[in-house]
């Protein structure tokens, strides 16, 4: 896996998975494989509510209780190549993420691009999330050898 910053705005995430594009994106996509892998284990935190209407202007809500909540709307749906939404809990300062899907061999490159409006905003969040992926990644690659 590879975490860079491309630009003052921009964070790429570069990680190959051993299995098809269409296991992989349906584990973006869909709410009760999404569960089982996103949330690092290690973190000790709860997914309480997981709802994903995942189409374009179609919204997303994570819960993690007490009003802790990720949630925001799909810009782009391709099916099994491309997702695209925004993060509003971040307010004005939120970002837009995408995700690809590219499938050679039966391997899946995932690229994760976290586009932020400012420099100060990607500032602010920091690598935090990104470097978190490393353990999420891990516990997909889990779900995967399931599917």
């Amino acid at each position: 896996m590879t975490v860079e910053r491309t630009s003052d705005r921009e964070v790429v995430v570069t990680r190959v998975f051993d299995a098809p594009a269409r296991l992989v994106y349906a584990a973006w996509t869909q709410p009760e494989l999404f569960q089982k892998w996103w949330l690092p284990k290690s973190m000790g935190m709860v997914l309480y509510a997981c709802e994903m209407d995942v189409r374009v202007g179609g919204r997303y809500r994570l819960n993690f209780g007490e009003g802790a909540d990720f949630f925001g709307r799909y810009l782009e749906v391709t099916p099994p190549s491309r997702l695209s939404w925004t993060n509003e809990e971040g307010g004005e300062d939120g970002s837009v993420t995408t995700v690809t899907f590219e499938e050679k061999n039966g391997r899946t490159l995932v690229v994760v691009t976290e586009l932020y409006p400012t420099k100060e905003a990607l500032d602010a969040a920091g690598t935090g999330a990104q470097e978190a992926m490393r353990e999420t990644f891990a516990q997909l690659d889990e779900l995967l050898l399931t599917l």
